[in-house]
């Protein structure tokens, strides 16, 4: 599905992303990395391939888009080191010539020399291009020429199926002063959203992103 916001194309993925032509940045939010493992630890049974999965799926992207810079919009890692980190570093060797930008969310509690080792770039509270401001909580955004574009809350919307059965599914929410991505991580919950008449919101099915 590809929109205009700003004078700036945009095309959303289905598996939770948005490319910007303009940029060559592929960004996503959300990613949650290692928060299968620090389930693990505490004991509760969570399969150990959910972070794999989601790398796959971030394999195929990069593979698709070509990107120069991949942006995490928050909430790369869900917690501390762990197993699932480990992955991702072993991951993103294969990427030395990617760039990789955080703009830190509420679970991004490394230390700098941690992300460093890494290879990420750190930007807080916020990454800003000509038209969009990179954010997390889209209400902290303090440059009020920009259209920012957050994370956070993990934003889901309901349909009702032609059998009256009621659906749930992640979504790309445009708002007019502000955009949230859907959480890329498959290991997360939704927030359901009721949007205005005047707001767009495109679900994401497993094979399509439909406006509804």
């Amino acid at each position: 599905m590809t929109i205009t916001i700003r004078n700036e194309e945009l095309i959303l993925a289905k598996e939770r992303a948005i490319f910007f032509p303009e940029q060559q940045l592929l960004a996503i939010s959300d990613l949650h990395l290692g928060k299968s493992a620090h389930f693990r630890k505490a004991g509760l049974q969570v399969p150990s391939t959910l972070a794999q999965h989601d790398l796959n799926r971030l394999t195929s992207l990069l593979e698709s888009y070509q990107p120069q810079t991949l942006l995490i919009n928050g909430d790369m890692f869900h917690h501390e080191l762990n197993t699932d980190v480990d992955d991702f570093e072993r991951w993103k060797n294969q990427y030395r010539a990617l760039k990789f930008i955080l703009v830190k969310g509420n679970h991004d509690r490394l230390d700098q020399n941690q992300y460093e080792a890494l290879g990420i770039e750190i930007y807080d509270p916020n990454y800003c291009t000509a038209n969009f401001c990179f954010i997390h909580d889209a209400l902290a955004c303090s440059q009020p020429e920009l259209y920012p574009i957050s994370g956070h809350i993990h934003p889901g919307v309901a349909i009702v199926g032609k059998a009256k059965q009621r659906l749930r599914f992640p979504c790309f929410y445009f708002a007019e002063k502000y955009a949230i991505m859907p959480a890329f991580s498959a290991f997360t919950g939704l927030s359901l959203i009721k949007p205005k008449a005047t707001e767009q919101v495109f679900a994401i099915s497993p094979t399509k992103v439909v406006k509804v």
